[in-house]
């Protein structure tokens, strides 16, 4: 496993699925772990089992975020920085859909889907990467999603919010590479979450063509993803950037 001792991470959403399993993921490789989630008490919940049987070194803070606004992203920064040091690893995962024909969608679907699953990574890097410049060095890894890469039924905004994340990445990857900074994307495909969960509930044969259509012929595991995006933080990907990983089961091949 990577070793993270020391570093401080900053990762959003993850009250949950995806997010909790890279937040305890880099507890387990000695990080101290911001865990930043809408609902304050999941996040003090995954801090709590972060920080559980670990040493002072891997200590966890659960926070509050609002990623679509500024001001909310900024103050769990200064609070992190305060109380962990300053932040070290960026996990961008906080993102939120709507499963819906695009025709049958609202503008105001729109706006929530963008603002939450873009705009909230610009508003985290914009808060978190002035530090990294000054201190020369960090890493930047946000979750987009393979359907940004081939497109996904029902989900047209959702995929593009995620192929923005992509775009975004690489030319910051690009600004920043001279101060040492990585900056990666994880996209993930049908994973075994609450979410994905309650999708198949309601719609069963969606869940079930979902997981048929993975070559590997199941879903990922929320440590899957997490596994990617603790090696990509660590030493090992020290000379990876700009870079898009599909942790998928081949569901995507490009």
């Amino acid at each position: 496993m990577q070793q993270l001792d020391g570093r401080v991470a900053f990762v959003t959403g993850a009250g949950r699925g995806i997010g909790r399993a890279i937040a305890l993921r880099l507890a387990e490789a000695g990080a101290q772990v911001a865990v930043t989630d809408a609902d304050e008490a999941t996040a003090r919940a995954v801090a709590a089992e972060c920080g559980a049987g670990r040493p002072v070194r891997a200590r966890a803070l659960g926070l509050r975020v609002d990623v679509t606004d500024p001001a909310s992203v900024r103050e769990a920064v200064a609070r992190t920085g305060q109380t962990l040091g300053p932040i070290d690893v960026l996990v961008n995962n906080a993102g939120w859909d709507k499963m819906e024909p695009f025709l049958e969608s609202s503008e105001e679907t729109w706006e929530r889907v963008i603002a939450i699953n873009l705009k909230g990574v610009l508003n985290c890097v914009k808060a978190v990467l002035p530090g990294m410049v000054e201190r020369g060095g960090g890493c930047i890894v946000s979750i987009s999603s393979d359907a940004a890469r081939v497109g996904s039924s029902g989900e047209a905004v959702y995929a593009a919010a995620k192929a923005g994340i992509i775009a975004f990445s690489k030319t910051v990857a690009r600004e920043v590479a001279r101060q040492q900074i990585n900056v990666n994307v994880v996209c993930p495909g049908p994973t075994n979450t609450d979410l994905f969960r309650e999708v198949a509930a309601a719609n069963p044969r969606l869940g079930d063509a979902l997981k048929r259509a993975v070559p590997f012929g199941r879903l990922a595991e929320p440590g899957e993803i997490a596994a990617a995006v603790a090696f990509l933080v660590s030493d090992d990907a020290r000379f990876i950037t700009g870079q898009t990983l599909s942790v998928s089961g081949g569901l995507t091949m490009i």
